[in-house]
């Protein structure tokens, strides 16, 4: 393992899991320079335990690692943690990176990526992870007659208490934080997925379908969640229309 010196206080901590030593090297002689401090380590076991005992603003993770396979270091990240993870793989099959995508990765790139496009896709990652949160999270959220209270994960509509599953609850909080956004169901899944619940990316439709019931809401006419065609759900502001 070897840590780098973050150059400025601010530096974004990158922990780069990957035994390949001279991919690693060139690596971290590119992003340093560039306001990120990486620490690399080249097992998947040491990886694991880095991960689980620092915070990091994003991982760099290998499918093909001694000791542990990048897919069940990625599996226990995702028990406890929602760091965005990158995954690294010289394996460029689709079922892999489905696989990967389904635990909890929020990138792929097979390992012929130029330094351009790992720094992009890294920057995409670490954007909503490396900013000051403007609000306490346990803040009620308020949209319409809709409330949704994060700290005791409760919602009522029109001053009626909402009788939400907890994957229902989950999935109405960020569309709620991101009210007036789409959402993916790749991001919907991100947001449930530290929870460890059964949900995979179609079965999202169905917990959607079971809120929109319980919210009085028509997917014709819809007064709070919108379907937007091949991307995914926002939550409608009534206030904005």
């Amino acid at each position: 393992m070897h840590a780098n010196t973050p150059q400025e206080a601010d530096s974004l901590r990158i922990l780069l899991i990957d035994d390949d030593r001279k991919l690693c090297r060139l690596i971290a002689g590119y992003l340093d320079p560039l306001g990120y401090s990486v620490t690399q380590s080249h097992t998947g076991t040491e990886g694991l335990a880095l991960a689980l005992s620092g915070h990091w603003h994003a991982i760099l993770l290998d499918l093909m690692l001694p000791g542990m396979d990048g897919f069940e270091v990625l599996k226990r990240i995702r028990h406890s943690s929602d760091v965005p993870v990158l995954m690294l793989t010289a394996r460029g099959e689709e079922a892999d990176r489905i696989v990967g995508l389904e635990l909890g990765a929020d990138d792929y790139l097979p390992k012929t990526f130029s330094s351009r496009e790992l720094l992009a896709r890294l920057r995409a990652v670490t954007r909503r992870t490396h900013r000051p949160t403007a609000v306490n999270e346990d803040t009620p959220i308020q949209i319409g007659t809709l409330h949704v209270h994060p700290g005791s994960r409760t919602a009522a509509l029109n001053d009626h208490a909402l009788p939400l599953t907890p994957v229902e609850f989950d999935l109405l909080l960020s569309l709620a934080k991101a009210v007036g956004r789409v959402r993916t169901r790749e991001n919907l899944l991100e947001q449930i997925r530290e929870r460890n619940y059964e949900v995979f990316d179609r079965s999202i439709d169905v917990h959607i379908s079971a809120l929109r019931k319980k919210l009085g809401d028509d997917p014709k006419t819809p007064r709070f969640i919108r379907t937007v065609r091949a991307a995914g759900y926002s939550l409608i502001d009534p206030d904005a229309n």
